[in-house]
């Protein structure tokens, strides 16, 4: 595929920032979108040292009025959009119960609505110029559904949800759309900057994503190389692509082998 026009939110940072440099360095032209305009504007000083056009564009993806100024001013300045990721997100611990309402509101307001949002404000012109690719960040969480996760899992769940039923929207309507569906697990990356939940939920997580193997820069490159191959979903590394496939065939198998593993990590942790 030809390099083209790639916008990606939460791009300030962590996976998106990752993002944003890899498709620089594959000659596409870089839309960088984050609620803080200065590290927008950083790292799309980055991509230029690679050498690819970039823009820097300030959204708040929990505001439909910002997300709905974000589409106009990238189209304008970008000239179009080929590529939409779908990547700004926040992180939370802790069960259904004990998960303030609040805080429900605003992980799905900013982990799955914000989705929706730019998958609304985009598609229209990708369907009119009758290509494009919608990518959209999830998380393994959805998939997995642990223990003591339940807002951020449940969120996460809801964009894999989403990204299926567009998918079969642009099939149906033969609109030359192509929808794919990110699915990593822990990686080292500054995910828990905007947290919310128990402080020990907190320090598992970290430690987690301390003991990952891949870098945020690994899973942008397997993110890239899936959405060139036209793949939908996208899990960047294989022992949760081992784990994917066992909960789909064998679902109670998996969910004793979750339950075992999180009380023995509860333990050691």
């Amino acid at each position: 595929m030809q390099p083209g026009r790639v916008l990606i939110t939460g791009a300030g940072s962590g996976l998106g920032r990752a993002l944003a440099l890899r498709y620089a360095s594959a000659g596409w032209r870089v839309g960088v979108a984050d609620i803080v305009g200065e590290r927008a504007e950083l790292v799309a000083g980055e991509a230029r040292t690679l050498g690819a056009t970039a823009e820097a564009f300030v959204v708040d993806v929990g505001d439909d009025a910002s997300v709905d100024r974000l589409r106009d001013a990238a189209l304008a300045k970008l000239g179009g959009i080929d590529h939409l990721i779908n990547n700004a997100g926040v992180s939370s611990a802790g069960s259904v119960m004990e998960t303030s309402l609040d805080d429900w509101r605003w992980m799905l307001d900013i982990n799955l609505m914000s989705v929706v949002r730019g998958c609304r404000a985009f598609l229209p012109a990708m369907v009119a110029q009758q290509r494009g690719h919608i990518v959209n960040t999830a998380s393994f969480a959805g998939i997995a559904c642990a223990s003591g996760m339940a807002a951020y899992s449940t969120a996460k769940a809801g964009v894999i949800a989403l990204s299926e039923s567009l998918r079969a929207d642009m099939a149906v309507a033969q609109t030359g759309v192509n929808v794919s569906v990110v699915c990593p697990s822990f990686f080292r990356t500054n995910l828990l900057e905007n947290w919310r939940g128990p402080e020990r939920a907190r320090t598992m997580a970290s430690k987690l994503m301390d003991r990952a193997g891949e870098t945020a820069d690994d899973i942008a490159g397997a993110v890239y190389d899936g959405v060139m191959a036209g793949r939908f979903m996208i899990v960047p590394t294989s022992p949760e692509r081992t784990r994917w496939r066992l909960k789909r065939f064998f679902p109670e198998f998996y969910f004793r082998k979750l339950v075992q593993a999180l009380r023995e990590a509860g333990r050691t942790l």
